[in-house]
Order: structure tokens, then sequence, then C-alpha cells
């Protein structure tokens, strides 16, 4: 109402706040993936060992992969009742040499049944652990909602690795429009589900989404230009070096290389041609495919650049794989950041945004969670960027 929003672009930026958590209460999924893949292919060589032997009968299984708690747990039945079995025969026998061979046959089902009963106990552990995990990499056992991430340098340059949560916010005019909570450490990420976030609980997305090089990427861009129909103005990882006119000028930047588009060959400072050869696909973790055309050079046989042009090994020709829509993304955004409107709208971002993250941590002094767990945390940090909401507003006439 008194047009402090005029509702023309957002600027986005995220930063991480230390969680209340101990930061020695860390679990890695890729150590538990590793000590439950031991932990299958050990349970799985005995119970072919305990077949063969004809110890135990063969039980029904789900999968042949590997044995659930629920089948350790019919094997660890199964090994007591022959254990039972050998005590009995020990008890009632008169026969001393009787006795001494029932023992010794009885030790190996008798320390099986122990490391089964410690393999049923540790597989539900592991399960628990990869369900916690999920997708993350991490989670601290007294904050399961926090993951390990690295913050920034303390005063003395060292790294720190602490459980945390990567906070995004949406401002205009220093004012926090719109938040979220995210436990994946990379901004790349978060983009897209905070957008979401933002259309189903806050607003209409304005015309243009204002945002640094860490939000770049070639899922994101198509998200708000294909999927939002927007104008995303975010730079990505190269782009300020792009700019630079020694980068320009540099024969050896596959970006300089000149591209003929009929014969769909690009040339190389020697004046050597590398032809289309295949199309290509990748996959990220994600699971999003990047399309790639992949170019060969004729022959690098005896050249003079190859040190300058490649780090291949002898005998392999110069091969450039190409994201054609990447080329054409980075191509448009900078385009938009040409523009004197759009490039006006971009270099707010820095007072824009950023102030807010530096009021809330310098002059409230939040930079670590008094809760634990997912919900309360966003409660908490909605509270204090209410606070600087409200400081925001009560200096607006000054």
């Amino acid at each position: 109402e008194e047009k402090l929003i005029d509702q023309q672009a957002i600027f986005i930026d995220g930063t991480k706040l230390e969680a209340n958590a101990n930061k020695f209460t860390f679990v890695w999924k890729k150590s538990i993936e590793k000590h439950h893949a031991n932990l299958v292919e050990k349970s799985n060589q005995v119970y072919e060992q305990l077949l063969e032997e004809q110890v135990i009968p063969a039980i029904e299984r789900e999968s042949m992969e590997q044995l659930s708690v629920k089948e350790l747990g019919e094997v660890a039945v199964t090994l007591e009742d022959v254990v039972d079995d050998y005590t009995t025969k020990i008890t009632t026998s008169d026969d001393v040499i009787e006795r001494k061979r029932l023992r010794a046959e009885r030790k190996t089902p008798k320390q099986l049944l122990k490391q089964v009963d410690d393999w049923m106990k540790r597989k539900q552990k592991y399960e628990q652990d990869l369900e916690i995990l999920g997708t993350r990499n991490s989670y601290s056992k007294t904050d399961q909602d926090a993951t390990f991430m690295r913050m920034k340098d303390d005063y003395m340059q060292n790294g720190q690795l602490k459980a945390g949560y990567n906070i995004q916010i949406a401002t205009e005019n220093q004012f926090t429009l719109a938040y979220d909570v995210f436990p994946n450490p990379t901004d790349t990420k978060t983009l897209s589900p905070f957008l979401d976030v933002i259309e189903e609980q806050y607003f209409k997305l304005p015309k243009h989404i204002v945002a640094d090089a860490g939000y770049g990427s070639e899922p994101n861009y198509e998200d708000i230009i294909s999927k939002r129909k927007r104008k995303p103005l975010i730079t990505y990882g190269m782009y300020r070096k792009e700019q630079q006119k020694k980068y320009k000028v540099d024969p050896f930047k596959t970006s300089n290389w000149s591209y003929d588009e009929e014969a769909d060959t690009y040339t190389r400072p020697n004046n050597q041609t590398l032809s289309f050869l295949h199309h290509s696909t990748r996959k990220d973790s994600t699971g999003f495919v990047r399309h790639f055309k992949v170019y060969e050079c004729e022959d690098c046989t005896d050249c003079p650049f190859r040190s300058l042009c490649t780090k291949a090994g002898e005998g392999t020709n110069r091969k450039l794989a190409v994201n054609t829509k990447w080329e054409q993304q980075k191509a448009y955004v900078q385009q938009k950041l040409s523009e004197e409107k759009t490039a006006a709208i971009y270099r707010q971002r820095k007072t824009d945004v950023e102030p807010v993250f530096g009021f809330l941590k310098a002059n409230l002094g939040f930079t670590r969670f008094s809760v634990r767990g997912k919900t309360k945390v966003k409660n908490e940090i909605g509270l204090a960027l209410m606070a600087t909401n409200l400081r925001k507003y009560s200096l607006r006439g000054l």
C-alpha cells in the first residue's frame, strides 16, 4: 500500500546457519553404505555356507541380493534350535567322548548365532540411518534434520564443517518477502524448490528473478525460462571471466574457436578442423539429463600447440563436447545483463538481499539456532526475519 514494493523483481540469496547440534555427532552416508554393503556380503556368504553344510533349511526370500532383518531373524531362530538340540544331546549323554564331540560341533552354530544377532541389530540401524539421510550425505545425531556443511572460514582462516541449515530468502527493497529452510548446502539445487514454495505459499513470481552465480545452472535456467516464463538475471560460474579482454582474445579457449554452422565444424588455432563425431548424454545425481555434441580433431599428431590445447595423451585426438542448450542459455544471460534496464536491476542485488543477512548476523547476532528440528528452525528464522522487516519499515521515512 505504501509502494515500498514494486514487484518487478525479487532478489534471492542464501546463507548457512549453524544448527543447535554437537559437531562431533555426525553420521556419513558413504560410511553407512560401505558398512551395510559389507554386512550384506558377509551375511549372504554365511547363509550360503549354512545351506551347503545343511545346518539350516532354505528360507523363502524377498530378494536374492540381500537378507532382510526379518529373514536374518528366521536364520537366527533356526540356529538357536540347532544350538538347543546340541545342548539337549550333551546333557542327556553319559559318554564323555560323545559330549566332547557334540560341544565341538555346537561351537560353530553358537558363534554364528551370536554373529547373526549382531547383524540384525546393525542392519536395522543402517536402514534407519539411510531413511533419515534420504538424499543427504550426512546428518547430526542431536538434530537429525541438520546436515553437515562447510561454513565460512573463521578469523584464523580455518574451514568450519558443522551441522547447519541453508536459509534461502527472497527480498525487494531490503524487505524479506519469502523464505525457506533447506538441508542441502549448495544453492544451485535449492532455487527450483524455493520458487515452488514462493508460488505455493507467498505470491505470484515477478518478471525478473535475480541471484548470484551460485544459482546459475542449466536446469535452473530451463526451469525459469521454459516452465515459469520469467527472466533469470542470474550469472554463471565463468561469466565474469568470460567478460575479460584476456579471455576473449585467448585462441585456446574453445568459446573463441570459429564455428562453421553449415559444415558443423570448429576450427582450432592451428587451422585444424574438429568434425562432428556423435551425440552424448550425461545424467547428474538429481536425474537431470544434459545433451552434448561431441567433435573430434582430424589429426593431433606433431601439433606444436598440443600441450596448450589438450591434456590428452599422445595418440589421442583433441575432442570437444558442446552443450548447445547451455551455450544458448549463457548467450541469453549475457544479452540480458548487457541491456541497460536489466543490468540496472541486477546491480541492485548486492544492496538489496545481502544487507538483510548482514543485519541478521552482525546486529541481531543470529549466527546459530537455539532449537532443533526443521519445523522449529523455520519458525525461529521466520521471527528473526520478521524483526529485520520491522526494523527496515520503522526507518522508511528517514
